[in-house]
């Protein structure tokens, strides 16, 4: 006969003893990944802290530490003071621009969305013409853009050349985006609509639209903040009058006060303020979607 092999609690105490602790122990990678992460991001958000400290200085104050005093001197001297150039104006500028380029690009890459939709003859080429600038140096581009405009006699200007070649920059985002979006989208939901009635537009309007949402808020993120903070493509066609990325590029040359810190910092406030309103429309919208899917 076999022999019965039979656990005493001692036995069985001691095994989880010994099994407890490898449990519990992490990885070495744990470790590294951890210790790289948190350089990382001290290397990014580092210099930005620093900047954000010393634009509170008073008027002692200087470009680098230690900081002299503290007050919001060199917010109300940015706004108020001529000698640290066109803010306000470049500010405005830059904040219409940045719109105008959100509506064309969330409308056209909508758009581009529907018509891919289905394969059709050449679209491999289309696709690839529509992202070939994310490929182009933007510098480079611009310069193009700009030669493009004189050779058709007309000037460059910040809302007509500067938006044509940063339209080249945010349409293939928004177009990649918006195609990563509609292959989510169960179309019938749209063979639905059409079913009981509802026209094309009506279709597009009433289903499309509200369940696509969450992904235009994307597009329109991606469009106004490529706009925003665009140095290179915008260098060149940007024509006399600057936008905020070349009026800060122009204030290193010449302005050696710590209003160059509250500016930074003030257009950062601007970024985040952008993106809050985004992901709180996108929060907004799930919340709405889910209520209604309760009450149906």
């Amino acid at each position: 006969m076999s022999a019965m092999v039979v656990d005493t609690p001692e036995k069985d105490t001691v095994s989880r003893k010994a099994i407890a602790p490898s449990r519990g122990r992490r990885p070495w990678t744990f470790y590294v990944l951890a210790s790289l992460f948190t350089a990382y991001v001290i290397a990014l958000y580092g210099p930005m802290f620093c900047i954000y400290v010393l634009s509170f200085q008073d008027i002692r104050g200087g470009l680098v530490f230690p900081m002299k005093g503290r007050s919001l001197h060199w917010f109300v001297d940015l706004f108020t003071q001529v000698r640290t150039g066109d803010v306000k104006g470049s500010f405005d500028r830059s904040i219409k621009l940045a719109v105008m380029v959100t509506i064309i690009t969330v409308v056209i890459s909508f758009l581009a969305g529907l018509g891919f939709r289905r394969r059709f003859k050449g679209d491999s080429v289309v696709f690839y013409m529509m992202i070939g600038s994310l490929v182009a140096p933007g510098l480079v581009l611009g310069l193009g853009t700009g030669l493009l405009f004189q050779a058709l006699g007309l000037s460059p200007a910040w809302y007509s050349s500067a938006l044509g070649a940063q339209l080249s920059w945010t349409l293939p985002f928004g177009v990649l985006v918006m195609f990563a979006v509609m292959s989510r989208f169960n179309n019938a939901w749209d063979e639905a609509a059409r079913d009981l009635g509802a026209s094309r537009w009506q279709a597009i309007r009433l289903v499309m639209i509200p369940v696509l949402a969450p992904g235009l808020v994307a597009v329109a993120l991606f469009g106004f903040t490529l706009s925003y903070d665009e140095f290179a493509r915008t260098l060149q066609t940007a024509g006399s009058l600057n936008t905020l990325p070349l009026e800060i590029w122009s204030m290193t040359l010449n302005v050696t006060s710590p209003s160059l810190y509250a500016l930074g910092t003030v257009t950062t406030i601007v970024s985040f303020i952008v993106i809050g309103v985004s992901l709180g429309s996108i929060v907004l919208i799930q919340k709405r979607r889910g209520a209604q899917k309760i009450k149906g």
